[in-house]
């Protein structure tokens, strides 16, 4: 990305469902769905939307193979998409307390979230 414009940072979680790929996405949406940017067309090379570039950066504790990125990709209205993973965010409990103990621990996923907007 040659000049950023914008950056939003989120955070989402799936409580007991352990999908990273739902965490990811709330905390994408947390970034994104709270903002307008009505002059950012006017500020991208020949003012048009299809110039634009978006760099999605996420920090996801677990499961990283088992995100899907085109997820991501689609809840994104404009703009080329990438999406970079790297380690981070956080497994906690959930406060479940499982009666079997050869279950896997019932996780809560956060995964924190930075969308660079630019061209």
């Amino acid at each position: 990305m040659e000049q950023i414009l914008f950056i939003q940072t989120g955070t989402g979680m799936d409580v007991h469902g352990q999908d990273v790929t739902k965490a990811s996405v709330r905390a994408v949406e947390d970034a994104i769905y709270r903002n307008s940017m009505p002059g950012v067309e006017k500020s991208l090379p020949r003012q048009k939307l299809d110039n634009m570039k978006v760099n999605v950066r996420l920090a996801v504790p677990l499961d990283r193979s088992k995100l899907d990125t085109d997820k991501i990709k689609e809840i994104l209205p404009y703009g080329s998409v990438e999406v970079d993973v790297t380690d981070g965010g956080m497994a906690t409990s959930s406060g479940i307390i499982l009666e079997d103990k050869d279950d896997e621990n019932d996780l809560m996923y956060i995964v924190n979230a930075a969308v660079e907007v630019g061209y």
